[in-house]
């Protein structure tokens, strides 16, 4: 009968029966059906959900991405709707991140108040709403803000408790992994920094130590008065690299180590100038092509430069600290030698003046042995003069070294704007000239040699006879260049001791109306006369080194014919012209 009813109910409309009369009454199974089970299985869906928020939560470890989840997934507990999140910074709640709009500045007010207790909050069209504490063992880690359309149950309310508590213990575990984190970072740091401080200190230990055996070693070098070679080995073996000394002009004074050129290239006195000038304008050693180089300047003097050969840039620190200190010594050493040679320059000028004045010739001798020259052999006197070079100890120094540089040895003074040697050799033709040339950057210089002197009593003759070479010189055409006085043929009758009014005489006998005439009109015949015959009568050159045009020479020339009233084609007539322009242009000076 039931198994009757039961397909019967089965087979008539869904949620109808038929009762005895006919009236309706509901199915008897579906009056009876338990609800539980369906509220079970709710409760079961729910309880998932949360379990599986708390592990999502306790597996993350950024608290801000904890908030954001738990307020993304709140409405598992119920009919929740996360409306806030914050979380304590410092004593401070700052506002996490939320999918929805947030009503920061009334809610965050509201929170506040609260001062970490947990308390209804208001939000417009949500009827029931909390301000919920997220706490840890040591205090308040948060708040998590919560409405709900209607008043939760008690079931919900239980699960809310339970989903807070849950957020916070996400959250202590976040920031005890956060702190662990922290702890070992700092502590990696510390050791980091314990190592950089333990490796700097070797470092400063082993930078003193080599300092100070830098400082022992010059000290050494200093003491032992080993001179300018000491310096450079001893730079040489604190380095390893090839050390070199040159003087103020770039000539080599030591070299230690591989490498040495043969022969040391001879500098250039212009780029060599510059160079000095660019290391000067630094403060310390300076790189300039394969080489380290430091001036030697004790009073700010540029006395020689000490320099490393660093072809493949492996100097250090330390390189640079040996090559600053050995420069100390090095300046002490080079002044000394400086001192020396001003004092020994003294006494050899004292000396050559009292040899141009005329002295007797024991005392010179005596003095001359003093001085380490041989006063009694064959002397010459050379007298120097240089465009760009004013008289002075600088000029003199230079003219020392080219001296020795072509194997003259002499004593040197100055005079008169030039400088003046008493050599115990003549000099070759031209090599003082040249060395000279190269020292000072310029040809522009000129040289007078006297004839030789066998006696001290000569020179004084001799110096004479070596400023006449020079002065006939500088009035030729090529005033660069050296001019010996037993070379000057006709020079040498019209030199010192010539009667100098018969010489006028002569000159105004042949050129006396030409000089008039130029006095007059403000020309230059006698000068172009003069220049006529330096040229050997060659209208062009004679024309060039007057710098006029040829047809104007030839003009000159005629009116010279006319006026003087001398044949220039005459022999006899061009001999007396040439003799008499040369005494008006050697002798008189060019004087009218």
């Amino acid at each position: 009968m039931a198994d009757s009813r039961a397909r019967y109910g089965h087979c008539s409309a869904p949620g109808r029966s038929l009762a005895v009369g006919g009236a309706y009454r509901p199915p008897a199974a579906a009056a009876r059906r338990d609800p539980r089970p369906l509220a079970r299985s709710a409760s079961g869906h729910v309880g998932h959900e949360l379990s599986a928020l708390s592990r999502a939560l306790l597996n993350t470890t950024d608290e801000g991405e904890i908030l954001r989840l738990a307020m993304d997934r709140v409405a598992a507990a119920g009919p929740y709707r996360a409306e806030a999140g914050y979380l304590e910074v410092d004593g401070e709640l700052l506002p996490s991140p939320a999918p929805g709009p947030v009503r920061a500045s009334g809610l965050r007010s509201a929170v506040r108040k609260l001062a970490g207790r947990d308390g209804p909050v208001s939000v417009p069209g949500r009827p029931w709403g909390r301000a919920l504490g997220l706490r840890g063992s040591d205090g308040l880690r948060g708040y998590l803000v919560v409405t709900s359309r209607s008043r939760p149950t008690e079931v919900e309310r239980s699960r809310l408790a339970a989903l807070v508590r849950q957020i916070a213990a996400a959250l202590s575990i976040a920031l005890a992994r956060r702190h662990e984190r922290e702890a070992v970072l700092e502590s990696h740091r510390l050791r980091e920094e314990r190592g950089a401080l333990q490796r700097q200190l070797i470092s400063v230990v082993a930078q003193l130590g080599y300092q100070q055996a830098v400082h022992a070693i010059m000290a050494d070098v200093a003491a032992s008065g080993g001179g300018v070679e000491a310096v450079t080995r001893a730079l040489h073996g604190l380095t390893g690299l090839p050390a070199l000394v040159e003087d103020r002009f770039g000539r080599l004074l030591a070299w230690a180590g591989p490498g040495r050129p043969a022969p040391y290239p001879e500098p250039d006195p212009v780029r060599h100038d510059e160079m000095l000038h660019a290391v000067a304008r630094e403060a310390g050693p300076v790189r300039i092509n394969d080489r380290l180089i430091a001036l030697v300047r004790p009073h700010g003097e540029i006395l020689g430069a000490l320099a490393l050969v660093d072809a493949r840039s492996e100097a250090d620190e330390h390189t640079v600290f040996a090559l600053e200190h050995a420069a100390a010594p090095l300046a002490l050493e080079l002044a000394h030698l400086r001192n020396l040679a001003e004092v020994e320059l003294r006494l050899r000028r004292d000396l050559i003046d009292d040899l141009l004045a005329g002295t007797d010739a024991a005392s010179a001798y005596a003095r001359s042995e003093a001085v380490g020259h041989d006063l009694r052999r064959s002397h010459y006197v050379i007298v120097v003069q240089w465009s760009n070079q004013t008289a002075g100890d600088s000029f003199a120094l230079t003219v020392g070294r080219a001296a020795s540089a072509v194997g003259i040895h002499a004593l040197l003074t100055q005079r008169s704007g030039r400088v003046v040697l008493v050599a115990d050799d003549r000099p070759p033709a031209h090599a003082l000239y040249e060395a000279l040339a190269r020292e000072t950057g310029t040809r522009s210089g000129t040289i007078g040699v006297s004839a030789p002197s066998d006696s001290v009593r000569d020179i004084p003759r001799r110096f004479q006879e070596a400023q006449r070479a020079l002065e006939v010189r500088l009035n030729s055409r090529e005033r660069s260049g050296t001019t010996f006085f037993d070379e000057l043929g006709l020079y040498r009758v019209l030199g010192p001791g010539t009667d100098h009014q018969e010489l006028e005489t002569f000159v105004h006998e042949w050129l006396g109306q030409l000089i008039d005439y130029d006095s007059r009109h403000h020309a230059a015949l006698v000068e172009t006369l003069s220049w006529y015959f330096e040229c050997g009568g060659n209208y062009d050159e004679a024309a060039a080194s007057l710098g006029i045009h040829r047809s104007t020479l030839r003009y000159r020339l005629q009116r010279i014919r006319e006026i003087s009233g001398n044949d220039l084609a005459d022999v006899e007539d061009r001999l007396n012209l040439q003799v008499a322009t040369r005494v008006w242009k050697i002798v008189l000076g060019g004087s009218g």
